[in-house]
C-alpha cells in the first residue's frame, strides 16, 4: 500500500496473501465503520484508492465477494455521523438496513446510507471474464452528516434505496465521482477542497430533487451545482458550433445574466465564454498530437469540436499554445516517433 497527498492505493498482489484482507479493510474502516468478512479472505485479490477532499473521502475499490454489517452495538458503540454514498459500476448487492426490506442494487445504481443506522450488506459481485471470480467495483464518498444542507430527518425514506443513475442529476453526481477518482491522485490540497465540496453540493442538488426540495439548499451549494451541471452539459455538446450562454442558459432555465454570473464565480473570474473556448481548444489539441487522427484535415478535427472557422481557430489555437496547429501537430508526432 502507498500513501502520500492524501491519497492511499492499496493493491492486492503486492501483499502477502495472508494480509491483503486485513490490509483492505482497514483501509476501508477508516470512515466505513463496519464488520467486514469474505470467504475469499485467505487470498483477496482487490484494490482501493482513497482520497481525501477535504473532510470528503473519496473511494474507488474492486473486490471479490464480501458481507459488510454495521450493528446495532456498533453504532451505540461509536457514531460519526457519516453518509456514505457509493455507485455501483460492476457487480450485484443486497442492502438491509434494521428489521426492513432487503433492496437489491445493480451496476448504475446510487445508493446512500449513513453510520447512525444499522446495515447488511452482502456483495456478491459478477464475473469480469469467463473463469474469473466473481467482483464488484465502485466509486462513493463519505462525508460527515453536518456537511448536507439538509436535516438527516428529511432523508429517511432515501436511505438504502436504489436509485438508477441514468439521468439527471444522480447521472452528474455519477460521472462527476468516476472522473474524481481517475484524477484525485494528481489533485493539489485546494484542488481537492473544493472538488469536495462541489461533490456534496453535487449530493444535495441530487437529494433535493428526490425530495422536491430544491429552494431549500442555500444559494451556495445551488450554484457550485449549477456550475457543474453546466460544465457536464457544455462538454457533451463541444462539437457544436450553436453551442451559447444563451443557448445552455434556455436549457438549465436560468436567465443568460444569472448564468454568467454564477458560473463567473464558480470558475474563479473565467467567463463560460472562454471556458467553452478552451475546452474545445485542448480537445483539438489533443487530437492533433494523436498518431489515430495523423490523416484527419486539421480544419476537420477544429470543425470537429465545435470551431468551423479555420482562421479564427489557427489565431485562437496560437494565442493559447505559441505555436500553429499544424507545427503543433508536426512537433508532437515528430516527438512521439522520435521515443
Amino acid at each position: 500500500m502507498t500513501e502520500e497527498m492524501g491519497t492511499a492505493v492499496f493493491r492486492g498482489e503486492e501483499v502477502p496473501a495472508r494480509e491483503r484482507f486485513d490490509c483492505w479493510r482497514e483501509l476501508l474502516e477508516r470512515t466505513r465503520a463496519c464488520d467486514a468478512t469474505s470467504a475469499h479472505a485467505d487470498d483477496f485479490r482487490a484494490e482501493l484508492r482513497r482520497s481525501e477532499l477535504g473532510r470528503v473521502v473519496l473511494l474507488g475499490t474492486s473486490f471479490p465477494p464480501v458481507r459488510f454489517r454495521r450493528t446495532e452495538r456498533m453504532v451505540r458503540r461509536s457514531d460519526e455521523g457519516v453518509y456514505h454514498l457509493s455507485f455501483l459500476q460492476q457487480g450485484s448487492m443486497a442492502l438491509t438496513r434494521g428489521e426492513g426490506r432487503t433492496e437489491t442494487l445493480r451496476p448504475g445504481d446510487l445508493h446512500l446510507v449513513d453510520s447512525s443506522h444499522p446495515y447488511d450488506l452482502r456483495a456478491f459481485g459478477s464475473p469480469a471474464a469467463s473463469g474469473t471470480e466473481p467482483r464488484t467495483s465502485g466509486v462513493g464518498i463519505d462525508f460527515p452528516v453536518s456537511l448536507l444542507p439538509l436535516p438527516p430527518h428529511r432523508l429517511r425514506n432515501l436511505l438504502g434505496r436504489a436509485f438508477s443513475a441514468q439521468e439527471g442529476s444522480a447521472a452528474l453526481l455519477a460521472q462527476f465521482l468516476v472522473g474524481l477518482d481517475r484524477q484525485a491522485a494528481a489533485l493539489g490540497p485546494a484542488a481537492a477542497d473544493r472538488l469536495g465540496a462541489v461533490a456534496v453540493d453535487l449530493v444535495a442538488a441530487w437529494v433535493a430533487g428526490e425530495l422536491d426540495a430544491e429552494t431549500e439548499l442555500p444559494d451556495e451549494a445551488r450554484h457550485r451545482a449549477l456550475a457543474e451541471h453546466v460544465r457536464a452539459f457544455a462538454r457533451r455538446n463541444l462539437h457544436d458550433p450553436e453551442l451559447t450562454p444563451a443557448v445552455i442558459a434556455a436549457a438549465h432555465h436560468v436567465s443568460v445574466s444569472h448564468l454568467h454570473r454564477v458560473f463567473t464565480r464558480q470558475s474563479q473570474g473565467t467567463t463560460l465564454a472562454a471556458w467553452i473556448r478552451a475546452e474545445r481548444l485542448e480537445r483539438a489539441r489533443r487530437d492533433l498530437a494523436d498518431p489515430a487522427h495523423r490523416t484527419t484535415p486539421v480544419h476537420a478535427v477544429a470543425t470537429r469540436w465545435g470551431l468551423p472557422r479555420a482562421d479564427d481557430f489557427s489565431r485562437a489555437f496560437r494565442a493559447a499554445y505559441g505555436l500553429s496547429p499544424r507545427e503543433h501537430r508536426q512537433q508532437a508526432l515528430s516527438k512521439g516517433e522520435g521515443e
